[in-house]
């Protein structure tokens, strides 16, 4: 299993609206177009000016990340409503093997 992790920030104010794009659009689209997807989390900690987000997606295989993001899957992919609302990100979203899965 291949966990992609990708961090992102939002002003103070926006980090419940990108949240909830995350939980009620994001990740049940991922679900229903990528074979292979697994689920994720979402890492949220409210810093003093603002917010920081940290994405972990789980994949099956590097193939599945492909199947989502493309031949330059380290290229984050960010949907034009979360753009808005995030100040910055990381330039490269990063993949591990996963060892250990929780269950």
């Amino acid at each position: 299993m291949i966990a992609r992790v990708w961090h992102g920030w939002t002003k103070r104010g926006d980090g419940e609206a990108y949240e909830e794009l995350l939980r009620a659009d994001v990740l049940p689209a991922l679900a229903a177009r990528v074979s292979g997807f697994r689920g994720g989390y979402v890492l949220r900690r409210r810093l003093e000016n603002e917010e920081e987000f940290v994405v972990v997606t789980l994949f099956d295989s590097l193939e599945a990340v492909r199947a989502f993001a493309g031949e330059r899957y380290e290229v984050p992919v960010i949907e034009p409503e979360a753009a808005r609302l995030l100040t910055r990100g990381d330039e490269r979203a990063a993949h591990y093997e996963t060892e250990i899965v929780p269950g």
